[in-house]
């Protein structure tokens, strides 16, 4: 047993839909989490300028004692996630295999859409992934660069992201994809906007819930599970910038109030 918390950062708001999937299947896990809300959004930057930021983030998590840590943004997973794992010692999951994961078994017809950031769609990493499983999967993929500003606008529900999602959506549509999936933690906070255009006939697979299973495997095969009989779970956020409008969009997400968030010199680490 292991009391100290599990690190969970993103680029900004998007890592939430993880932490949301987290404090479900490991309600009694205290939990840090930082967004890097200076520098969002991560997908048009360059390979070596996002491990330099997921190397600050991780380095400021571990300053916080976490005992484990969860990359919580497709493209820092699809960039750094390799890097991280041998420079660091303790565990360090992303997104992207659990995802891949899901994909690969939800689909029906064998034709899977994949959207994300610039990034991580350049990366292939869910190609890859997926090809791992099923090589006769067809992807078609395709980067949604202002999915991730809308999200961080709160404007998610508005008529901007409907105009947004049929404009990127529709030649996927056209293509017979059967399975969808967010390729980008802040996406499934424009799910209702993405399912209303994409349909029923869609299944829409979010990485965050497998992502939250994956992490339970490791936190018991490591017997790193926090004490249950121990007081109630603490949350802590930080972020790089602009605290309260961070608070605004999370609490509207997580349906509770976020006191306290404080922000971060993320370039001293």
């Amino acid at each position: 047993m292991n009391n100290r918390p599990i690190g969970v950062f993103d680029s900004g708001l998007g890592g939430l839909t993880v932490l949301k999937a987290i404090n479900k299947v490991l309600p009694n896990e205290n939990v840090i989490y930082f967004g890097d809300t200076a520098r969002v959004p991560y997908g048009p930057r360059s390979k070596e300028t996002i491990i330099k930021y997921t190397f600050q983030a991780i380095n400021f998590l571990i300053s916080k004692n976490v005992k484990a840590i969860v990359i919580a943004c497709n493209t820092a997973t699809a960039r750094s996630l390799k890097e991280a794992n041998h420079k660091y010692d303790l565990p360090i999951i992303g997104v992207i295999e659990a995802g891949a994961r899901t994909a690969a078994y939800s689909t029906k017809n064998k034709i899977v859409g994949v959207i994300g950031t610039q990034g991580t769609i350049s990366s292939k990493a869910y190609n890859l992934e997926i090809g791992k499983i099923d090589k006769d999967i067809k992807i078609i993929d395709k980067a949604c660069p202002l999915f991730v500003p809308i999200v961080e606008e709160g404007w998610a529900n508005t008529d901007i992201a409907h105009l947004t999602a049929e404009r990127y959506l529709q030649e996927l549509k056209d293509q017979n994809i059967d399975s969808l999936v967010l390729g980008c933690t802040h996406y499934p906070l424009l799910k209702r906007t993405i399912g209303e255009f994409v349909g029923t006939e869609i299944k829409l697979v979010n990485p965050a819930k497998e992502t939250a299973l994956d992490l339970k495997k490791i936190l018991e095969e490591k017997d790193l599970l926090r004490e249950s009989g121990d007081s109630q779970s603490i949350y802590e956020y930080y972020v790089s910038d602009i605290p309260e409008k961070f608070a605004s969009i999370a609490q509207e997400f997580l349906k509770q109030e976020i006191r306290d968030i404080k922000q971060v010199e993320i370039y001293k680490y």
